[in-house]
């Protein structure tokens, strides 16, 4: 468990030749290898929201309950089509900033393994909340996950948890040591915060791909379920057209071919849920309909220009 080298191509090495997709980045996880459907399509990568954890304040003292709604709602999204998916802690408001507590990482971490093991040919990723890239590392290197979100990894940001601060340094070097294969998805301007700089959206984009060598940017609104405009995923497609970008909020069936049109693909939880509802379990038949559409855009514009669809 833990390594997720594929045939010669060493996923989340920096030194892949030509398969490098952007300045010292190359994208490990949707490395045609890996991922192969991002050169056929835009993918969705289903969120599995998991409930309140040990130790978080609405916990309602069953893991084996908190494991059942994750495994449920992983197969329905599975089930549907998505072609990866990231567990969070979704549950444990208030989020801890920068570092959750012990029992917070062993609980995900039978949580992650468990959804894992539903398919191991779809990528399953780890999400930290609030900003946790550190645990969330951890997880990738004691499970089959092969992923991680991170909120906040270049700049600063204000949040409801107080100045969340990037740590693309610390980041990169623990990935190194940990779990080398592991992918690096990065919001840019992230959702449910306030940029702490001036720098504009596509600077903030440059660096965080660029200098925070991120292998993939996420694109938000302004909060949970909320989509950002379109003309914010088009800005940053316009300095960076090799990078691999997520809107990673407010996607659904009516909005999708225009907020996705010059993205290569959307995380979505809230719109996936039955009648959607955000506390509902995954309806399956709803992230059926939203892959149906994805699919029906055509190849993603990175997957289109760096492995020729």
């Amino acid at each position: 468990m833990g390594s997720h080298s594929v045939g010669s191509l060493s996923v989340g090495s920096h030194s892949v030749g030509p398969l490098a997709v952007g300045p010292l980045s190359v994208a490990p996880l949707f490395a045609p290898k890996v991922f192969p459907s991002l050169a056929r399509h835009r993918v969705l990568l289903g969120v599995v929201h998991l409930q309140a954890l040990p130790g978080a304040p609405a916990y309602a003292g069953s893991m084996e309950r908190v494991l059942d709604a994750a495994l449920e709602d992983a197969h329905a999204l599975l089930e549907g089509g998505a072609d990866g998916l990231i567990v969070e802690n979704f549950g444990d408001q208030p989020f801890f900033g920068e570092q959750v507590p012990a029992e917070t990482i062993a609980a995900m971490a039978r949580c992650l393994q468990a959804v894992c093991a539903i398919d191991p040919d779809r990528p399953v990723g780890a999400n930290v909340l609030r900003n946790d890239a550190r645990a969330a590392l951890g997880l990738v290197a004691a499970t089959d996950a092969r992923f991680v979100r991170v909120n906040v990894h270049t700049g600063a940001a204000v949040t409801d948890q107080g100045v969340l601060e990037g740590r693309a340094a610390q980041t990169l070097r623990e990935r190194a040591r940990l779990c080398p294969g592991a992918g690096i998805l990065a919001d840019v301007h992230v959702k449910h915060a306030s940029p702490m700089g001036s720098e504009s959206l596509e600077q903030a984009a440059q660096d965080t791909w660029s200098r925070g060598m991120a292998d993939g940017l996420v694109v938000s609104g302004a909060g949970t379920g909320q989509a950002p405009e379109a003309e914010r995923v088009a800005r940053i497609r316009r300095v960076l057209p090799k990078a691999i970008v997520f809107l990673g909020s407010g996607v659904d069936e009516t909005n999708v071919e225009s907020l996705c049109a010059q993205a290569d693909g959307a995380i979505v939880a809230s719109s996936l849920k039955r009648d959607g509802v955000l506390e509902a379990p995954v309806d399956a038949d709803r992230v059926r309909r939203l892959v149906q559409r994805l699919r029906a855009m055509g190849p993603a514009p990175a997957g289109e220009a760096k492995y020729g669809a």
